[in-house]
């Protein structure tokens, strides 16, 4: 599952999110706002105006939510298990 944030400079509440996302052992990529126009603009169609937004394949949201990351990481876990027993 791929997790993008897009994000911008000196923004406490991404560094939050990056240190959560982090503290979950998640993978991420990072997309500047400030420095990609067409990113922007398709944040704001969303319908968000602030950041960051966390973007996966199934869900998005706005701000530091840590409890959106825990179950996000919760839901990855679920997902390898399941793999695993596949497997056998």
């Amino acid at each position: 599952m791929q997790i993008t944030v897009y994000s911008k400079p000196d923004c406490v509440q991404c560094t939050a999110t990056y240190s959560s996302l982090d503290a979950q052992g998640l993978d991420y990529e990072i997309v500047d706002l400030t420095a990609d126009d067409a990113a922007l603009e398709w944040v704001k169609n969303l319908g968000y105006m602030q950041a960051p937004v966390v973007v996966t394949d199934d869900d998005h949201w706005s701000g530091f939510r840590p409890d959106k990351v825990a179950a996000l990481a919760s839901h990855l876990m679920e997902l390898v298990h399941a793999d695993r027993a596949e497997r056998r």
